[in-house]
C-alpha cells in the first residue's frame, strides 16, 4: 500500500477540545526530536499511536498482536494502542519503544519513513534494544 509523506486524513476534521501535546506546526512537524512521546506504566513496553479517523486500528492490532507473538512477556511487558482524533494527529501512525531509565524512542513514524512499518524491520529495530542476541528466524537481517 502506498503511502504519499505529507498525506492527510481523509476524513473530515471535527473540531476537539482535547488539550494537545503536539509541538506548534511548522517546519518541526517532521522533526522526531521534536515528538513528546505518551508515557506509558511499565518496561519494557511499546506504545502505537494512530489516527482513528484513518481507520487505521486494525493495522494497530496487527502491529501488537506481531510484536506480542515476537517478544513475549517479560520481553515486553505492555503494549498499549492510542487512538487520536485531532487535526494535529491525522495520518498518525507511530510506534515506541519504553525502557527503564530512558525517555521513550521512536521505532517508527508513518510520515517520516514514508509508509507503515513492514514487520520484520519493526521487529528487528525492537529485537536491538530489548534482545540483541534473539534470532527473528526469517525476519533477521541478512549476514553481508
Amino acid at each position: 500500500m502506498a503511502e504519499m509523506a505529507g498525506a492527510s486524513c481523509p476524513l473530515p476534521i471535527e473540531q476537539d477540545n482535547a488539550v494537545s501535546s503536539e509541538q506548534p506546526k511548522g517546519n518541526l512537524a517532521l522533526d522526531s526530536s521534536t515528538f513528546v512521546p505518551p508515557i506509558p506504566l511499565v518496561s519494557p513496553s511499546i506504545i502505537i499511536e494512530f489516527c482513528d479517523r484513518c481507520r487505521w486500528l486494525h493495522r494497530a492490532t496487527w502491529v501488537s498482536t506481531e510484536l506480542f507473538l515476537t517478544f513475549p512477556p517479560p520481553a515486553l511487558k505492555a503494549i498499549t494502542i492510542i487512538p487520536l482524533n485531532s487535526e494535529e494527529t491525522g495520518g498518525r501512525f507511530r510506534v515506541w519503544l519504553n525502557l527503564e531509565g530512558s525517555l521513550p524512542h521512536l521505532m517508527w513514524d508513518r510520515k517520516i519513513e514514508g509508509g507503515f512499518p513492514e514487520l520484520k524491520n519493526l521487529k528487528q529495530r525492537i529485537r536491538d534494544h530489548v534482545q540483541p542476541g534473539k534470532s527473528l528466524g526469517h525476519s533477521d537481517k541478512k549476514s553481508e
